[in-house]
């Protein structure tokens, strides 16, 4: 705890509530989440850098999806697996603290306008297949990456710096798991309900705005599927897509949940849950996702596999 009339050098997180065994058992469980969350995703970039058959827009953006998996999950579990390993409370500095949690947002932002460029990579191979490879050129898919991740870390500058800018001198301890920003504001002795609109507005604005091409995109998508005559062709046709909206249902979901809303400060139990199912569930999911309703990803890993088992078997 502090004194009234200072503002916080470092942050005790609270982290997850029991007894040492069950800290332990945590650490086990996550851990391999965390184990298998790295190599699944890896395995979906080292293929799509490798197999001339996934050498299309789609798979582009899937190595770059899963390289973002990697990312926002290696900025939390790392942290939260540490602190269960320690006897008392964790403590992250004031810098650490900043970079955790902009990093955590900028990767997180980059997502959400990535998966609007699949949305729309989806709608053009499935509405317009005969210009498909004109208008998603490996130049136009170059820029769009680089713009989704640019914009995604410039946009969260200015939303971590006024995060930060208030004195934190109710206490030092985030019942957090990692530094979210929704308990920093509840340690704010200042007046943050302007902060917190100005959040709010750029929440929506980043999430919604990466929303409604998804949205759009899928309209037209299925109105396209249902105008195939045969069972098998819109089968065929909804299977390019079933993966990404999956995806696009488990992480907008989770995010609406977290994020847009105009209180920043909600309970920190059903925060720390939401948290999880962003950056433990659904990374460990991506690569299930995308190669168990993929073809084409699992002809790849299949050949992949014979060809490691042949360089050892000679």
């Amino acid at each position: 705890m502090m004194s009234n009339h200072s503002s916080a050098t470092e942050f005790c997180l609270l982290g997850f509530p029991g007894s040492e065994e069950l800290h332990h058992i945590l650490f086990a469980a996550f851990f391999l989440f965390y184990s298998m969350t790295l190599m699944g995703n890896t395995v979906i970039i080292i293929i799509v850098c490798v197999d001339k058959r996934l050498q299309s827009p789609m798979y582009f953006f899937l190595g770059h999806l899963s390289a973002l998996e990697i990312l926002i999950t290696s900025i939390i579990i790392p942290v939260m697996l540490q602190g269960f390993l320690l006897p008392g409370m964790q403590t992250i500095s004031l810098a650490g603290c900043v970079a955790q949690l902009f990093l955590y947002l900028a990767v997180g932002t980059t997502e959400f306008a990535l998966l609007g460029v699949m949305a729309v990579d989806r709608y053009v191979a499935v509405c317009n297949p005969l210009r498909y490879n004109i208008i998603m050129n490996s130049h136009t898919c170059i820029w769009v990456v680089i713009v989704s991740w640019v914009f995604g870390f410039l946009s969260e500058i200015w939303p971590v710096y006024a995060t930060f800018q208030l004195n934190f001198c109710k206490s030092n301890v985030l019942d957090h798991f990692y530094c979210d920003r929704g308990q920093l504001l509840k340690l704010s002795c200042d007046d943050s309900l302007f902060t917190e609109f100005i959040l709010f507005l750029m929440a929506i604005f980043i999430i919604i705005g990466s929303l409604v091409p998804t949205i759009v995109s899928y309209t037209y998508i299925i109105s396209t599927i249902l105008k195939i005559p045969t069972a098998s062709g819109r089968r065929k046709a909804f299977s390019t897509c079933a993966s990404h909206f999956t995806f696009v249902v488990i992480g907008y979901g989770s995010c609406l949940f977290l994020y847009v809303k105009p209180n920043q400060t909600q309970a920190a139990q059903y925060n720390k849950i939401v948290s999880l199912l962003i950056s433990v569930v659904t990374p460990f999911l991506n690569p299930f996702i995308f190669t168990l309703r993929n073809d084409k990803v699992k002809e790849a890993l299949r050949d992949s596999v014979k060809h490691c088992y042949q360089l050892f078997k000679d």
